[in-house]
C-alpha cells in the first residue's frame, strides 16, 4: 500500500516514540487551531474559520474521533472528565504550527492512464478545448489509454498520485470514473477506486461519470449523443447501482457534450437509482448547468423542506444535487438559481477549480466573489486530471483562488475543508475539528491560516492524521 508507506518512517522522522497500541493522540503546542466548527458556510460566514489562537493549544483525539481542542488546561480537564488517562495518549508536538482539519478534494479524476502534455502545443497554436476533443484528443485520448491499461497500471498510478496528495495535506478525495465510457470499463474504474479506498490511508468517495464525453464508437452515428445518453441511462446506471460502490452521479453539462435536457434525464435516472447528483456546469460557457443544479437542489422528495441545518446532515444525500462544479462562465440566471436554492435551505455547493483555468491559460476564472456575496457556499478542488489540471496540491489551488478569484485565505481554507466536505455529503463526519467528528488533521509548518496560500507551491504539511492515526510525517 503505497499511500500508507509514508507512515512507515513516522517514528524516525518525528524523533518521538509512537505507541501503536495507544488509543489516543494528543497534539500539543500549536500556535493556532482552525476548527471550522459550525457547519456549512456561505456569505459572510465563509470568512470565519473558527480559529483558536494565542499559542499553547492542544487537540485531543480518542479512538479516531475528536475529543477536545483548546488550551491545555481545558483539554486536560475534558480528558479527565471522560475518565481517561494521559498515559493512554501518544504525543505529537506541533512546534508552534497551525492545526487544521484534513483537506478535502471534492473534484478529481484520479484514475487514468497516460498523460497529455502534447495538448499544450495544440493550445499554443490556438486550438480550443472542444476542437481538441473533436480531433480525438482530450478526454477521448485518455479513454483509449485507460481502456488499454491493466488494473495494476491504473492502481500504481492512483497510489502514486495519492502519495503526493497526502503529502500536501489531503485526507479525503472524491474520485470520478469517466475514462472508460462503457459498462465494463466504468465498473472497473469504480472497483479500483474502492480497492484504493480500502487500502488507505486517504478516504476515497467514488462518483460515476459515465456522461463525461461521447465515446468514439458512438460519435460517428447521426444520433450518437442521444444513443449514448440512452446507454448511460439504460445500461451503465443500472449496473453501477447494482455494484453499489458509487455514491453519486456526475454529468459534463456543456455545449458540445451533454446539454441541460440530456443532463437532467441522466441525473433523474441517477436519483431514482439512489445516487446523489452533481454536475460539471458552465465551464466553457453558459450551458444551463447552474440553472439545472438549482432546480435539482432539493432532490426528488419534497419532505426535505428548508429546515436542514447548516452542515446538511439532517437529510439524505440520495437524489439531491450536492454540487455544481467549474462554473467559470455561469449565466446571471444560473447564479440567481443557486442563490435561491441556498436561501431556501437547499444549498448546492459551488465547487470551483482554479487550477484548471490557470493551467489552460484562460485568464478567465469562476466569479468566486460573486458567489460568496450572493450567499452561495463555495468549495475549491484540484480537478486532478491528465489534460486540463495535472495538479496534486490543494494548497496550490488555494493560492490560485486567492490570486485570481479574489478569495481571502480564510475563505479558501473553508473551501477545502468544511464546504468541500458538505459538497460530498460528508459534512457531519469530516471537514472540521469538533468533538465526535472523525479525527482527520494536518499540522502545518506555518503559524497562521494566512500563510497557507502565501507560500506558493510550498510543501507545508509537517504531519497528517487520518482517523486518529499519524499517516504522514515530513522528515
Amino acid at each position: 500500500m503505497s499511500a500508507g508507506a509514508a507512515s512507515g518512517s513516522i517514528s524516525a522522522a518525528t524523533g518521538q516514540a509512537m505507541d501503536r497500541r495507544a488509543e489516543g493522540l494528543l497534539i500539543e503546542a500549536a500556535a493556532a487551531v482552525a476548527t471550522l466548527a459550525g457547519g456549512l458556510r456561505r456569505g459572510a460566514e465563509q470568512r470565519d474559520a473558527a480559529v483558536l489562537s494565542g499559542g499553547g493549544l492542544f487537540v485531543a483525539v480518542w479512538r479516531g474521533r475528536i475529543l477536545a481542542a483548546g488550551l491545555q488546561i481545558d483539554v486536560y480537564r475534558q480528558i479527565e472528565e471522560q475518565g481517561l488517562s494521559l498515559d493512554s495518549f501518544d504525543r505529537l508536538n506541533a512546534r508552534g504550527g497551525l492545526v487544521t482539519p484534513g483537506l478535502v478534494d471534492a473534484h478529481t479524476h484520479l484514475l487514468f492512464a497516460a498523460t497529455r502534455e502534447v495538448e499544450w502545443q495544440m493550445r499554443a497554436r490556438g486550438a480550443g478545448y472542444l476542437e481538441i476533443l473533436a480531433a480525438g484528443g482530450g478526454i477521448l485520448s485518455t479513454v483509449a489509454a485507460t481502456r488499454a491499461a491493466s488494473d495494476d497500471e491504473l492502481l500504481a498510478g492512483g497510489r502514486a498520485r495519492l502519495d503526493q496528495m497526502l503529502a500536501n495535506g489531503t485526507t479525503t478525495v472524491e474520485a470520478k470514473s469517466g475514462y472508460a465510457l462503457d459498462v465494463a470499463g466504468e465498473l472497473r474504474l469504480l472497483e479500483l477506486t474502492d480497492r484504493l479506498d480500502r487500502e488507505g490511508p486517504i478516504e476515497l468517495v467514488p462518483t460515476f461519470l459515465g456522461a463525461h464525453a461521447v465515446p468514439a464508437e458512438f460519435r460517428a452515428r447521426p444520433d450518437g449523443t442521444e444513443a449514448y445518453v440512452a446507454s448511460v441511462i439504460g445500461e451503465q446506471l443500472p449496473a453501477v447501482a447494482r455494484q453499489g460502490i458509487a455514491r453519486s452521479c456526475d454529468v459534463f453539462c456543456e455545449r458540445g457534450v451533454f446539454d441541460a435536457a440530456q443532463s437532467r434525464r441522466i441525473l433523474a435516472a441517477a436519483a431514482e437509482a439512489g445516487l446523489a447528483v452533481r454536475l460539471h456546469a458552465d465551464e466553457l460557457g453558459p450551458s444551463g448547468g447552474a440553472e439545472l443544479a438549482g432546480e435539482l437542489a432539493a432532490g426528488p422528495a419534497a419532505e426535505f423542506g428548508g429546515e436542514v441545518g447548516r452542515d446538511l446532515a439532517a437529510r439524505p444525500a440520495a437524489g439531491r444535487c450536492l454540487s455544481a462544479d467549474h462554473l467559470a462562465a455561469p449565466s446571471d440566471a444560473g447564479v440567481a438559481a443557486l442563490a435561491r436554492a441556498a436561501e431556501a435551505g437547499n444549498p448546492v455547493v459551488a465547487t470551483l477549480l482554479p487550477a484548471t483555468s490557470w493551467f489552460l491559460g484562460k485568464h478567465h476564472f469562476a466569479p468566486a466573489r460573486r458567489f460568496v456575496d450572493a450567499g452561495i457556499p463555495v468549495a475549491l478542488a484540484t480537478d486532478l486530471n491528465p489534460g486540463t489540471s495535472p495538479t496534486l496540491s490543494l494548497p496550490l489551488a488555494m493560492s490560485i483562488a486567492c490570486l485570481e478569484m479574489g478569495l481571502t485565505p480564510v475563505e479558501a481554507l473553508v473551501g477545502v475543508t468544511m464546504n468541500a466536505a458538505c459538497a460530498l455529503g460528508l459534512g457531519s463526519e469530516i471537514g472540521s475539528i469538533e468533538p465526535g467528528k472523525q479525527a482527520d488533521l494536518v499540522v502545518w509548518d506555518v503559524p497562521t491560516v494566512e500563510q497557507l496560500p502565501y507560500w506558493l507551491g510550498g510543501r507545508l504539511p509537517r504531519s497528517v492524521v487520518k482517523r486518529g492515526r499519524l499517516v504522514f510525517e515530513r522528515g
